[in-house]
């Protein structure tokens, strides 16, 4: 499958949207979109809804990029819906370090 991703700003808020498999081979994409973004908003949200498979590659990336946006100060949060990726994150203890939400609305709106 491939990987498509789609940005946008909402006021200090940037949403990016990921679609497709995340592994070795795309995690690269994600890297570079993901580092343009959060430069974008003082919060960022990366919506993996319509992402069903993740490797260890994608989930480095994640976690870097988490790591800078708190060296920065500012907010970063997933939004995982699909149970076998929720799986993932809690075998990874990840569930611990990520601010995830099942629904984009509820990562635009918890403060």
């Amino acid at each position: 499958m491939s990987l498509s991703i789609s940005k946008e700003v909402r006021g200090e808020v940037a949403v990016i949207h990921v679609e497709g498999d995340l592994d070795v081979y795309t995690a690269p994409r994600l890297k570079e979109d993901v580092d343009a973004a959060s430069s974008a908003g003082s919060r960022l949200i990366v919506d993996l809804t319509d992402v069903h498979f993740i490797d260890s590659t994608a989930l480095g990336v994640l976690v870097a990029a988490h790591q800078r946006s708190q060296s920065d100060g500012h907010d970063f949060r997933l939004v995982v819906e699909d149970p076998f990726l929720l799986k993932i994150f809690r075998i990874t203890g990840f569930d611990g370090v990520f601010s995830i939400f099942s629904q984009l609305n509820d990562a635009l709106s918890y403060d």
